[in-house]
């Protein structure tokens, strides 16, 4: 099998961990959610960052300096 072959096999968070798990020094956190989508019982999205994010939106927080 090709490797584009097993990239159409893949699941789309299949896919997404392995893009972010194939840089230099990259480690399997990397690859974990940083948000979570909900939806209303009318439809409408919320789109919240999750609590446990290694990486978050934003400069630095300077009380953490």
């Amino acid at each position: 099998m090709t490797e584009q072959q097993s990239a159409e096999d893949m699941s789309h968070d299949e896919k997404r961990e392995d893009q972010l798990t194939t840089a230099p020094k990259s480690t399997e956190a990397d690859a974990k959610p940083r948000i979570e989508v909900s939806e209303t019982d009318a439809g409408t999205k919320r789109i919240d960052i999750r609590d446990d994010a290694n990486a978050r939106p934003g400069g630095p927080d300077p009380s953490k300096k």
